[in-house]
């Protein structure tokens, strides 16, 4: 867009603006090339040689997720663990890096298996105290901090600020997994973030209906082009109509996370006093461990996710989440549609998850019928 200076919830939906050159759409072609043909002089003018590397499809997403984040460049990916993994195998060998003890169970799992058999050495710390970052931070070994903030599934908010202070001063790079938050709610490359990734099955997509990730960079640097490289080579790339789809979503970003923030804080409020909940995790109450540092790093909410602690422990929770007629028993975030999880049993085997926990995906319904099914499931369980 140019001209005026537009807010991001107006770049998003209109996409920054893009119009097709050529049939005038406001809606972008899908481009099902594999291939492109080389000039007659055997150049590529267009830029382009073969999809596995890019694809027309993939720009206007690109460049709208880019620009969301205030970032250089974005690259998106075939799903959040391609991406994720990406900026741990654009490393090397010995290298030294610090994560999360919570964090995305997936990505923790691959960490302490695939990465650490490939040659990382990986700590696993308490992001969400620095004195604890700093401590696991090597000064010339350290080559990677990442956060995820909030911290799927206890929601503990990580300061990036520090952190990035932290990760610099020890010669690191910072990257942020940033798909609860989204670009909506934080920024992480305005707290001194390097890398940003995201899921973008979840809230970037919003529709449960592609598996997507995605990658911003403060700048293009060494790190940069070694991500793309590894996009290219291993093959990790998004399908054109995943593509096409994910821009879609993106468009109403602002207005689903916007709905779903009140409607979460609303619900986050009401079960603290729930007579059959042990404990609500929510980074929007004042009492939460991490809040202060939440309303400072989240601005115009505190996101849609949020935990319940059942009284009576697992078999209350899996009780609970049997008895639900509204929300939907199932895995993933971030979408329409409201979704509950007894997260643990997903995890397994070493989970820090507790067992008497759900994880609450408040979706775009209304926030009164969500709480009131949730309600009459705790009750249901707890009389049973």
């Amino acid at each position: 867009m140019k001209g005026l200076k537009f807010s991001a919830a107006s770049q998003a939906a209109q996409a920054l603006g893009w119009i097709d050159p050529v049939t005038k759409a406001v809606v972008p072609p899908i481009h099902m090339a594999s291939t492109y043909q080389r000039d007659e002089d055997n150049a590529y003018s267009s830029g382009r040689v073969y999809a596995r590397a890019d694809n027309p499809t993939f720009d206007q997403a690109e460049a709208t997720l880019a620009a969301l984040e205030g970032g250089a460049k974005a690259l998106i990916f075939s799903s959040g663990m391609s991406a994720a993994s990406a900026c741990f195998l654009a490393l090397a060998p010995g290298d030294h890096v610090v994560v999360p003890k919570v964090m995305y169970w997936a990505l923790r799992n691959w960490l302490a298996t695939f990465a650490t058999h490939w040659g990382l050495e990986v700590d696993f710390v308490d992001a969400e105290i620095n004195d604890a970052l700093a401590a696991a931070v090597q000064p010339g070994r350290t080559k990677l901090v990442w956060l995820e903030t909030p911290a799927n599934p206890t929601w503990g908010v990580s300061d990036i600020a520090a952190a990035a202070e932290i990760a610099h001063k020890a010669g690191a790079l910072l990257g942020v997994d940033s798909t609860v938050a989204t670009p909506v709610l934080t920024r992480p490359l305005e707290f001194g973030a390097d890398i940003v990734m995201h899921s973008a099955t979840k809230y970037l997509n919003g529709h449960s209906d592609i598996i997507a990730g995605a990658l911003v960079t403060a700048r293009e640097d060494a790190y940069w082009t070694r991500l793309r490289t590894i996009r290219a080579q291993l093959g990790t790339i998004l399908g054109q109509t995943e593509a096409w789809l994910l821009m879609r979503g993106m468009r109403t970003l602002f207005p689903r996370v916007q709905w779903a923030c009140r409607s979460a804080q609303s619900m986050a409020e009401r079960f603290a006093d729930h007579p059959m909940v042990a404990d609500v995790l929510y980074p929007g109450l004042p009492s939460f461990a991490g809040h202060a540092v939440a309303a400072r790093q989240m601005k115009g909410g505190f996101g849609g996710m949020l935990s319940i602690r059942v009284k009576g422990g697992e078999r209350a929770a899996i009780a609970t989440a049997a008895r639900v007629e509204l929300w939907k028993r199932a895995t993933s975030l971030g979408g329409v549609e409201s979704l509950i999880e007894h997260r643990a049993s997903i995890e397994g085997p070493g989970t820090p998850c507790p067992p008497d926990l759900l994880r609450l995906s408040v979706g775009v319904e209304d926030g009164n019928d969500l709480y009131d099914d949730l309600d009459q499931a705790l009750r249901r369980a707890h009389n049973a």
